[in-house]
């Protein structure tokens, strides 16, 4: 049974806005739509434990994302998330950041949650993420004192899609920027085109249409 840990924020708004905000709906229905489809499961986690603040639940035309979002089980779990101080880390075969703008305000600098992605690195795990989730990859260094993402070539967020999205002046930092300065090499694909990129046991997607393909790149990886 392979088993995978997402982390979510905690942090319910964008920025120091008032705009309720939090882990973008999407990239963790759409990702759990592939992975429960090949029968891997997993747990919610976040820095804090408890309730973990989701935007983007009420898309229309997202039948994946309603799909999903009605199962009582991932409710449960999403209103009574893991603590991340208190998992074990070595009960998992795959760590995955979904996106969505709150974890740049907690997951992008957080120590706890970078030691466990970083001691699950080293023993072999994958890490994924997608859209603003590579954020949760800045702050990981590995046993050696170096950076994760200084030998990693990444994707993410790109600022055109900021600018596009209209919160290119909300957020807490640009993450095209901090992955350009972070990484060994930042890619990225026309906006909103999916793009996924596998490199040394991390997979990152551009943006939310890339949050299926991560998934897929994920699982493959796992089988």
């Amino acid at each position: 049974m392979k088993k995978v840990l997402i982390f979510l924020t905690n942090h319910a708004t964008l920025g120091d806005t008032d705009e309720a905000n939090g882990t973008f709906s999407p990239e963790l229905t759409h990702a759990l739509d592939v992975l429960l489809k090949a029968d891997v499961h997993y747990d919610l986690a976040s820095i804090k434990g408890g309730k973990a603040p989701l935007y983007g639940t009420d898309i229309a035309d997202d039948e994946v994302n309603s799909r999903i979002l009605a199962n009582e089980e991932l409710q449960h779990r999403l209103n009574n998330t893991l603590e991340a101080a208190k998992l074990n880390i070595d009960d998992y075969d795959a760590i995955f950041y979904p996106g969505g703008f709150g974890l740049l305000s907690d997951l992008a600098n957080n120590e706890t949650v970078a030691k466990l992605s970083a001691r699950h690195y080293e023993s072999g795990g994958v890490l994924a993420a997608v859209c603003h989730g590579p954020a949760g990859l800045l702050p990981i260094t590995l046993s050696n004192g170096e950076k994760l993402l200084a030998n990693t070539v990444v994707t993410g967020f790109t600022r055109e899609e900021e600018v596009d999205y209209e919160t290119i002046d909300k957020i807490p930092f640009l993450l095209e920027e901090s992955l350009a300065r972070a990484a060994k090499q930042y890619r990225k694909g026309q906006p909103w085109a999916e793009l996924v990129i596998e490199d040394n046991r991390v997979i990152t997607g551009q943006n939310p249409g890339s949050a299926h393909g991560v998934a897929a790149a994920l699982v493959k990886r796992l089988k």
